[in-house]
């Protein structure tokens, strides 16, 4: 192993505090569809996702690339300290949008602190603009976009090649489609985010003087950082799985196939080309995009509007938390320890916060009330009308659902 100094040694376990939140925090992008709709029991979808995420840390490093050379300028005299500061604004705002059960992008999370301290420690020559607009936030706008309207095409053809086959012939299928998809997704985030932290781990050494300019990422840091992004997605980030498999729209096992397949396919051509894509807005952008695919989908815009509010503020939030720590960390010794003792008491107040409300495995989905169908979701219901025979006055069901075992919301009921 290289030579390693106490700081970096400090960077190394913080980014691996950074991929265990990732692992947590993004669950629900794999999984969120396949709980709700009951394709999976939670823990063991879970415990799949965790080893498919493990897996996928092994097979590529482009990304880790981008993030180790690409983003910030590894030459400009950047330290470990500044790293180390990105991390824990990074991990701040991650756990406050869990806390909130907002899936926000761990991977803006992390883009934002990194810039954000570089810009406090170095300026902004630091931080190379072209790779950041030309690998983070293009594909930041277009690829929910491209997910939604894959979902949308998927989910109206899926849809239709079954319009004449029973429910109960077709689910049998659809469970399996949600699992092999829901896999797919899980192997994908592994090639994507997992890479993010072994980027992130690398240019610390880098910065140190431990790997040369340009290195790949030595194997024990691939290894560390798939342990801890599945150490993570195993502990199941819950709050944000009942948002992201309920909160958004009602999920039929067909929609949760197409949209799974959606987003697992512009992830794997994402990571090829070297994109770090956020991968929770790819998921999230897969789910909209299906509730609108199906006739009588409801998407509750405001859940959406919150999440992308969220989207908009993780890059300037996470660097704003970020700079400040660089601040201090810039102080010399006392200042590393002043950021590392902060942010450890901010951490276990987020924490303690949760507990008031806690939701795991077995309340995940339970549906909590959500707002009044709008403008926007009564004008799509106009033009797109449930099928013929999905929903009957005094037939008690949905689509083949029983009414005493689904949970409407206003917004639901305004299908009827």
């Amino acid at each position: 192993m290289e030579h390693i100094t106490l700081l970096i040694g400090i960077v190394i376990v913080t980014a691996l505090v950074f991929d265990f939140t990732n692992g947590f925090h993004d669950t629900a992008n794999a999984m969120a569809t396949t709980i709700s709709t009951g394709a999976l029991k939670p823990k063991t979808a879970v415990a799949m996702s965790a080893v498919l995420n493990l897996v996928g840390a092994f097979l590529s490093v482009e990304v880790a690339k981008t993030i180790s050379g690409g983003i910030i300028d590894e030459g400009s005299g950047i330290r470990p300290e500044v790293i180390f500061a990105g991390l824990v604004g990074a991990i701040v705002w991650n756990l406050l949008t869990w806390l909130a059960g907002l899936p926000s992008s761990s991977s803006h999370a992390l883009f934002g602190g990194l810039i954000g301290a570089t810009v406090v420690s170095v300026g902004i020559g630091g931080v190379n603009a072209d790779a950041v607009v030309m690998k983070v936030l293009i594909p930041a706008v277009a690829a929910p976009i491209v997910a939604g309207i894959a979902a949308t095409a998927a989910t109206r053809l899926t849809y239709r090649l079954a319009r004449n086959r029973a429910e109960e012939d077709t689910a049998k299928g659809y469970r399996a489609g949600q699992i092999a998809s829901a896999a797919l997704v899980s192997l994908a985030h592994g090639t994507n985010d997992a890479q993010k932290t072994m980027g992130v781990i690398t240019l610390a050494l880098i910065t140190g003087g431990a790997l040369a300019p340009q290195a790949d990422p030595p194997m024990w840091v691939i290894a560390s950082a798939g342990i801890a992004i599945a150490l993570g997605t195993y502990l199941g980030g819950w709050r944000i799985i009942r948002t992201m498999g309920k909160g958004i729209t009602d999920i039929q096992p067909p929609q949760g196939f197409a949209a799974q397949t959606g987003a697992a396919v512009t992830i794997l051509a994402s990571s090829h080309l070297g994109f770090a894509l956020s991968t929770t807005q790819v998921c999230s952008g897969a789910v909209m995009g299906s509730g609108l695919g199906r006739k009588g989908g409801v998407v509750r815009w405001s859940t959406a509007g919150r999440m992308v509010l969220a989207w908009g503020l993780t890059l300037p939030a996470a660097g704003l938390v970020a700079a400040g720590a660089a601040f201090l960390a810039g102080q010399g010794t006392w200042g590393v320890t002043t950021v590392a003792v902060l942010g450890v008491v901010i951490c276990g107040a987020i924490w303690a916060a949760s507990r008031r409300k806690p939701v795991d495995h077995s309340n995940v989905n339970d549906v909590e009330p959500v707002e009044p169908a709008g403008v926007v979701t009564t004008a799509l219901q106009s033009v797109t009308p449930p099928p013929a025979g999905s929903t009957t006055a005094g037939a008690g069901t949905i689509e083949g659902i029983p009414a005493q075992s689904t949970t409407r919301s206003p917004a639901t009921s305004a299908v009827r």
